[in-house]
């Protein structure tokens, strides 16, 4: 295994990536806008659920195919954007945001974000490419066996977004909340929660895989 301070290092330098804005916040922040502070909660356990299979992939090396192969990376991509703008289109077509005193999400409700937000981090190549390219840089080769440091390296930075995810949840569900009593902000609060979703779709599509 690495050594402790190796690892004090690697943990630091994750949260601050984390921290970050990047496109796990803005999905989570898209989740509280549209269903309240617990569905961005779940959507963020989601998020971290679906790393794990990047953190497994790069661990046995399945990652060095996206890697090696541009049709692999571009495939997996633009599945993965297809799904998010859907998403996206599906919370536009659901119309205004109900006010708050009218929201419920029923357990299975949160249990569909989960397996959404699950999907949604799963199917993102980039995170595969991540792990793939920063997750060996504090890999110690003379400590032993490479994959289950890269497993406990990968497990890191998947804690690590937790809370920086469920703060963004907390503060952009909290803010929702209070301007859902107007009809005008909530039809702006669903403007933005699926033009996000949207945007993160696009964004995805047209993205290039980093050299």
């Amino acid at each position: 295994m690495p050594s402790l301070e190796t690892l004090l290092v690697f943990t630091l330098a994750a949260l601050v990536l984390n921290i970050s804005p990047g496109p796990s916040n803005f999905y989570v922040l898209s989740r509280s806008v549209s269903q309240g502070t617990g569905a961005g909660l779940v959507a963020a356990i989601g998020l971290g659920l679906g790393s794990l299979v990047h953190v497994a992939a790069a661990a046995i090396g399945l990652s060095v195919i996206f890697q090696a192969s541009a049709t692999a990376y571009t495939v997996f991509k633009l599945v993965g954007a297809a799904y998010l703008i859907w998403l996206g289109i599906m919370t536009l077509r659901a119309g205004p945001l109900q006010p708050m005193a009218a929201v419920k999400t029923p357990r299975r409700g949160y249990g569909r974000i989960l397996r959404e937000s699950a999907l949604v981090e799963a199917l993102n190549p980039k995170t595969a490419l991540f792990f793939l390219a920063f997750l060996p840089q504090f890999v110690d080769v003379s400590a032993g066996p490479i994959a289950p440091q890269m497993l406990l390296l990968g497990m890191i930075v998947t804690v690590t977004a937790l809370p920086c995810d469920a703060l963004v949840a907390v503060a952009s569900g909290s803010l929702a909340a209070r301007l859902r009593d107007s009809a005008l902000a909530r039809r702006l609060l669903n403007w933005l929660s699926g033009g996000l979703l949207l945007g993160l779709g696009v964004t995805v599509a047209l993205s290039r895989r980093s050299s």
